[in-house]
């Protein structure tokens, strides 16, 4: 029987004040109670597709044993099928780069409200894997975690697919909990389902009936005449069942402890099973259709590859007014734009029906041979690119040019590189916005010549390509005296605010820092992976 009340019966405004509180994941503070789709997105960042088509095929198999057999029999399964053999670093890198997003998009709002609302310490105590969750609670909740415990090879650092200690059910989870909080019990308890009373007793009041048996009776006579302070009168009530709920409200982004700026992996909605199953049927498929995409267009002119687009399911919108070619012996201009994926530079050329520059950095040779528009390789070395760049102004070329200096998925733009502002006042601000509906065609630590594929892939995927005013003279660096930064902020500023984004002063290297473990730079990234 359930002897906890829900968390719906507590008024929003008469909510007790809790200083720790120690609450179950899935189901309880997130709005998802499975955690399938979590593992799934570790088995195909962190191992192979294969691997995440064997774990969709013994999902049955796993519903069976965690509603007929046992839960913690269920999970051990999902543990070893998803992570037996993997290594532990690539888990570690899967964990933090990939898995954060999706948890972060289903935080349960009344929940997360209550356990947020206590003052000392909050502890999230999970049957999942502790290298799975323990970046996102700590991040993105600001609590510890205490999970499910993996078993690793030290010979060869990867995961055996057991488990150290048993899996967190039950009594375990309680075990977990009186270990973690010793002998002050935590005030609140947060649960979804009955595996999760055992902790949850644990309450301080729960285990003082006695001292609390007088306080009710002192405070018999105030319940008679304030009903709704019961809730906080009564001791058993101090913790709470959270009901399943397919309509619960998720927690605004920007609620949360962080943000998600960056992130990696390959998927842009949560694989649930029906979602995994449809994607990986699709795959095969959508390479096809990718690589036709690819190759009927390739030869095309670039003045009608944007009719030949809405043929292959390609939409491309086309916004403001596109500047038109440099005229003879004049310099070309910049085309500054905000970097979404590989395939900005010839987006660009294909709104402007003619062929630009691009430059560009650690593209992949198989990329630059099937480029439809001349590409000009930068070394970093800040003299040398301001030379090639120069070059090919002074030539009458126009070049595209990304400041940001790598990809970003989110509504966010990265601090902008001024080098481009001392090298011409012919700057023109180009906005970009790119519909991704299945997968993401940029990646940090997957195989990036593929990254234009996956854009392909998408089935109804889109760009929309927007020319804002060319910056006026007492703009710029040369006749306006401008600041490079200045004018680098001012020309982030302005594409922003076209596509409702919001500025930030990040980096490339606090991106592949944040995402990879590494600055980025291509020779650190070979030797990096010479030593592993």
């Amino acid at each position: 029987m359930n002897k906890f009340p829900p968390i719906t019966s507590l008024p929003p405004t008469k909510r007790p004040c809790h200083v720790t509180a120690a609450a179950d994941l899935d189901g309880t503070l997130l709005t998802t109670r499975s955690s399938f789709p979590y593992f799934f997105v570790l088995c195909l960042e962190a191992g192979s597709l294969f691997r995440a088509a064997l774990l969709l095929l013994v999902a049955p198999a796993i519903l069976f044993t965690y509603i007929l057999l046992s839960e913690s029999a269920a999970i051990q399964i999902l543990i070893f099928v998803s992570l037996a053999g993997l290594r532990v670093r690539d888990v570690e890198l899967a964990a933090r780069a990939v898995v954060p997003r999706f948890y972060g998009a289903y935080v349960r709002k009344d929940s997360w409200e209550l356990f947020n609302a206590c003052t000392g310490r909050r502890v999230v105590v999970t049957a999942n894997p502790t290298v799975m969750v323990a970046d996102f609670v700590r991040e993105y909740l600001g609590a510890e975690c205490v999970g499910t415990e993996l078993e690793v090879d030290s010979r060869t650092g990867r995961f055996t697919g057991r488990v150290k200690g048993g899996v967190l059910v039950g009594l375990k989870k309680k075990e977990a909990v009186k270990r973690v909080f010793g002998d002050e019990m935590p005030d609140l308890g947060l649960g979804d389902r009955e595996t999760d009373h055992d902790f949850m007793a644990l309450c301080k009041v729960l285990l003082t009936l006695c001292i609390s048996s007088i306080y009710i009776l002192l405070s018999y006579a105030y319940i008679c005449f304030d009903q709704d302070s019961t809730n906080q009168l009564f001791p058993w009530q101090e913790a709470y069942m959270v009901p399943k709920d397919k309509k619960a409200t998720s927690v605004p982004a920007e609620k949360l402890k962080s943000r998600t700026i960056f992130h990696d992996g390959r998927l842009v909605r949560l694989p649930n099973p029906l979602t995994a199953l449809l994607t990986l049927l699709w795959i095969p498929f959508g390479f096809l259709i990718a690589l036709f995409r690819v190759f009927f267009n390739l030869p095309i002119p670039a003045r009608f590859v944007r009719y030949t687009y809405r043929l292959t399911g390609i939409s491309l919108s086309i916004n403001g007014n596109p500047p038109p070619a440099p005229s003879p012996g004049s310099k070309g201009s910049l085309l500054v734009c905000n970097h979404r994926t590989a395939l900005d530079p010839i987006l660009v050329s294909i709104a402007l029906g003619r062929p630009v520059y691009c430059v560009t950095y650690s593209v992949s040779r198989l990329s630059t041979a099937i480029s439809p528009i001349p590409s000009v390789s930068l070394t970093r070395d800040r003299a040398t690119d301001a030379a090639r760049i120069s070059a090919l102004l002074d030539k009458g070329h126009d070049v595209v040019i990304c400041p940001e200096g790598t990809t970003c998925r989110e509504p966010f733009l990265l601090r902008f590189s001024a080098l481009f502002a001392e090298l011409s006042d012919r700057i023109i601000p180009v906005a970009i916005n790119v519909r991704q509906g299945t997968f993401f065609a940029s990646t940090v630590r997957g195989w990036k010549f593929l990254d234009p594929y996956f854009f392909y892939m998408n089935p109804r995927p889109g760009y929309e390509i927007t020319f804002l005013e060319p910056l006026r003279e007492e703009e710029t660096c040369g006749k306006g005296g401008k600041d490079p930064i200045e004018v680098a902020n001012h020309v982030q500023r302005v594409i922003a605010t076209a596509l409702g984004f919001e500025c930030t002063a990040l980096t490339r290297k606090d991106k592949y820092m944040k995402l990879g473990g590494n600055d980025g730079k291509v020779e650190n990234l070979k030797s990096l992976k010479k030593s592993e």
